[in-house]
């Protein structure tokens, strides 16, 4: 049978480094081949879109991975059409060099993203695939560690979390601290994270925790390369 050529949509987060981890471990996904992961990032920051985290730093979990970045870059403030747009054009590079034909994402359970994300790539040919869909999110978070993930948080919404809790380390003490209300993969936007080290890695991404700084109604850790000064 002929491989499932994809891209793996690549936050540097840890939903997306559960997906990879369970594409190359679970025997029901061994057809699909991830040529690239395809990362957002905003011009005007040179960041990752939502997840403020450093170019370089993506670029370094690339080379520790093993699989080179598709980037697609989109303006402050993006419209869905400026989105769709440009991560379409990423997507019909990769069909035409690759004969790539899926995308794969780590949502959760949000039927609306779910359906948004389906509809826009279902019109150019593309399937979507979500190899962790559903999963209880206390199991996959308790999993995550299990498999000897390291990750940051890397950003904070002040409506659905403390601030202070940007910046920290993502494991069993940040798991029990979290208000109850709040995901602990959070999946309704609570906090992203910034994965350095786990089983998808030939090695870690050295990495430390710069300034915590609030913008646009955000709080952001400067995640930064070790060697950089603060």
């Amino acid at each position: 049978m002929k491989p499932n050529n994809a891209l793996l949509s690549w936050s540097g987060g840890k939903d997306s480094s559960l997906a990879l981890y369970e594409l190359r471990e679970n025997e029901k996904f061994k057809d699909l081949q991830v040529k690239a992961l395809l990362t957002t990032f905003t011009r005007d920051y040179n960041r990752i879109s939502m997840h403020g985290v450093r170019r370089e730093l993506v670029l370094a979990q690339s080379t520790s991975i093993g699989l080179p970045i598709e980037e697609v870059w989109i303006p402050s403030k993006a419209t869905n059409e400026i989105y769709q747009s440009e991560t379409i054009k990423s997507i019909m590079k990769w069909k035409e060099k690759e004969d790539t034909s899926s995308i794969v994402f780590g949502d959760l359970f949000l039927e609306d993203i779910r359906a948004y994300r389906e509809k826009f790539l279902r019109e150019i040919g593309i399937e979507c695939v979500f190899p962790l869909w559903k999963k209880d999110t206390s199991e996959l978070a308790r999993l995550f560690l299990d498999y000897g993930f390291k990750a940051i948080i890397c950003t904070v919404d002040p409506k659905k979390l403390d601030p202070e809790f940007c910046g920290r380390d993502y494991d069993h003490e940040f798991l029990s601290d979290i208000p109850e209300s709040v995901d602990p993969c959070g999946e309704n936007g609570e906090f992203h994270t910034f994965v350095y080290g786990g089983p998808i890695f030939k090695e870690k991404v050295q990495v430390m925790v710069g300034d915590i700084v609030e913008r646009e109604g955000f709080y952001f850790a400067d995640i930064l390369p070790k060697s950089q000064t603060v």
